[in-house]
C-alpha cells in the first residue's frame, strides 16, 4: 500500500503559505518553513509498519501545481493525507476534486484543526474519503491504513479508532468523539531522512545557528483554555513524553545529524519537575555544550531559578504569548495571567540570560483606541528596553472551533465568513476602531525594529559570527514582512 503525506502547492498572489502544523496561518513572500511534527510521526509510523510511505511537501520544495499533478499521475498513490487550515480549506477541496478526477480510487484523508471543528463540512463539499479529527491523527492514520490493508482496501469501520469520519452507502458517518488517550512514549523516533528534515533546517526565523530542527515533547498546552487558540480544538487535553525520551532524541539529533539548534513545538513546554529533570539531563549528558534549545512557554509559570537552570541547560529562545497589555482582555480570553506578573516574569527570563520572544495580537472586538495603544506602547517598550529579544504582532483571527469564534457568531461580530479572508491580512471581526486602525497598530509595533535603542541592543548582544548571520537573516525577514503586508498586517519582528 503506497501512502503519501503531502502538502500540495497552493499558488496564490499573496505569497507562500505557512501551513504545516502551524497554529496561525499566513502568506509570506519570504518563506518560513516549520517542520510538521505530527505528520512526520505519521509518516514514520506508517513506514515502520511496512507501508510504502512518501513524504511530499511540495510547498517547501517549491513545486508548481503542474509539477505536483504530474508527480501524482506518475506515482499513483493508494492513499493521500493532506493537512488543512481555515484560509485554504476551499483550495484543498478543489485540489481533492482534481485528484479524484485523475484517480478516483485513491483514498484521500484530511486532517487539521479546521476539519476537526467542522468535519462534515469537508465531507459535504468535496469527495474526501476520510476526515481524522483531533490532534493525534498520526495514531488514527496508522489505525486507518492498517485496517484498509488488513481488509483488502475495504474498511472495517467497527475496528476504527474514535474520531474518524467516513462514507457508507451515501451517508456520512463517524466513529464517535476523538479521545486523547494515546501514550506518546510509544512514538518512534521520527525518521528525519524519510521526512526530509533539511527542507526545514534553515528557512526559519527562530534559529540563531544552522542547521536547526524541531522536536515535540508534548501535545499541546497544559493551560489549553485561551479562547482564541485553534489548537484547543485539536488538544483539549495535555499529553507529554518523558523527559528521558526527549533527551534521547536530542542526543540522536546532535550525533547523527549535527543539529546546532532545536525548537520544541509543544504549545507549552512541560514545566515543574519535568522541566527540571530535562534540564539536569541536558547538563549531565553534556548536550548543553553542543546544541541550543528553544521552546514555547507560558509567562508566570516559572521561577527565576527555573530560568537560570534552563540557561545552564542550553536554552536560548523562549516564546511567550503576552497577547495584550489590557487586563480586561487577558481575562476575557482566559489567559489566567496578570499583566504585571507577566512583565516581571519576562524580566526574570531576560536576567537569567535567555532571549525571550513575545507575541501580541490586535483586533479584539471590545478594545478601543486607548486599549490598543496600551499594547502598542508595551510592545515598543519591551523591545527598546531589551526585555525581549524579538516580537511577533498579528491580527487576531477567530478560527472555527474556538470559543472566540462561537462568541463572534453569537454577537454578530464577524465582518465576513469567507474562510479565505481568515489569513491575518485584514481583521475579520468588527471592532470599535475599524480595520485601518488595527493594521496601523500592528505596523507601529514593528517600526520599533528601526529604533536606535533597539538596534543598539541587537548589536551589543553580538557574541559570535553566528549572531551576525542571525541579525542579517532577521533583517531580511523584516524587509520581507514589510513587502508581504505593507499596511495590511504583519508578522515577526526580529
Amino acid at each position: 500500500m503506497k501512502v503519501a503525506i503531502t502538502y500540495p502547492p497552493l499558488e496564490n498572489k499573496k505569497g507562500i503559505p505557512l501551513l504545516g502544523q502551524n497554529r496561525q496561518f499566513q502568506w509570506f513572500n519570504n518563506p518560513t518553513y516549520i517542520y510538521p511534527m505530527v505528520p512526520a510521526y505519521a509518516a514514520t509510523m506508517l513506514h515502520d509498519a511496512g507501508f510504502d510511505t512518501v513524504w511530499n511537501d511540495a510547498i517547501s520544495e517549491g513545486w508548481t501545481y503542474r509539477q505536483y499533478l504530474d508527480y501524482y499521475r506518475q506515482e499513483k498513490f493508494d492513499l493521500v493525507m493532506i493537512e488543512s487550515k481555515t484560509p485554504v480549506i476551499k483550495m484543498h477541496w478543489n485540489i481533492i476534486r482534481e485528484l479524484k478526477d485523475i484517480y478516483p480510487d485513491t483514498i484521500i484523508v484530511l486532517v487539521g484543526d479546521h476539519v476537526t471543528a467542522f468535519p462534515q463540512e469537508s465531507m459535504e463539499n468535496c469527495p474526501v474519503d476520510y476526515v481524522l479529527t483531533g490532534g493525534n491523527y498520526d495514531f488514527l492514520l496508522k489505525n486507518l491504513c492498517t485496517n484498509l490493508r488488513d481488509h483488502n482496501g475495504i474498511c472495517d469501520t467497527d475496528s476504527l479508532d474514535k474520531g474518524i469520519y467516513y462514507r457508507k452507502e451515501g451517508q456520512i458517518l463517524d466513529t464517535g468523539r476523538f479521545v486523547l488517550d494515546q501514550d506518546l512514549n510509544t512514538l518512534p523516533m521520527i525518521d528525519r531522512d524519510l521526512t526530509k528534515w533539511q527542507l526545514y533546517s534553515e528557512k526559519n526565523g527562530n534559529y540563531s545557528k544552522l542547521p536547526g530542527t524541531y522536536t515535540m515533547a508534548a501535545r499541546d498546552c497544559w493551560h489549553h483554555r485561551c479562547t482564541f487558540c485553534s489548537w484547543t480544538t485539536l488538544y483539549p487535553q495535555y499529553l507529554k513524553r518523558s523527559p528521558e525520551s526527549l533527551l534521547d532524541e536530542v542526543g540522536m539529533l546532535i550525533e547523527k545529524y549535527g543539529v546546532k539548534e532545536i525548537m520544541d513545538d509543544s504549545g507549552a513546554f512541560p514545566a515543574g519537575e519535568w522541566l527540571r529533570t530535562f534540564c539536569k539531563g541536558m547538563i549531565e549528558r553534556g548536550y548543553n555544550k553542543k546544541v541550543i534549545m528553544d521552546c514555547n512557554m507560558r509567562l508566570c509559570a516559572l521561577t527565576y531559578d527555573d530560568y537560570k537552570l534552563m540557561k545552564e541547560a542550553g536554552f536560548r529562545f523562549i516564546l511567550f504569548g503576552m497577547e495584550s497589555a489590557n487586563q480586561e482582555t487577558l481575562d476575557r480570553i482566559v489567559k489566567a495571567e496578570k499583566i504585571e506578573e507577566m512583565v516581571e516574569s519576562l524580566k526574570m527570563a531576560k536576567k537569567a540570560g535567555l532571549s525571550p520572544h513575545i507575541t501580541l495580537m490586535f483586533g479584539y472586538p471590545w478594545e478601543d483606541q486607548e486599549q490598543i495603544q496600551n499594547t502598542v506602547k508595551l510592545g515598543q517598550m519591551i523591545l527598546k528596553k531589551n526585555m525581549a529579544h524579538t516580537l511577533q504582532a498579528t491580527v487576531l483571527i477567530p478560527y472555527p472551533g474556538t470559543p472566540l469564534y462561537e462568541e463572534c457568531r453569537r454577537n454578530g461580530w464577524l465582518l465576513t465568513e469567507d474562510y479565505e479572508e481568515f489569513d491575518q491580512r485584514m481583521p475579520v471581526m468588527k471592532t470599535p476602531v475599524g480595520s485601518e486602525k488595527i493594521n496601523e497598530a500592528v505596523q507601529a509595533v514593528y517600526k520599533v525594529a528601526f529604533n536606535p535603542e533597539f538596534i543598539w541592543h541587537r548589536i551589543a548582544g553580538i557574541r559570535s559570527i553566528d549572531d551576525v548571520k542571525f541579525i542579517f537573516r532577521a533583517a531580511g525577514k523584516v524587509l520581507g514582512h514589510l513587502a508581504d503586508f505593507g499596511n495590511k498586517g504583519g508578522d515577526e519582528c526580529e
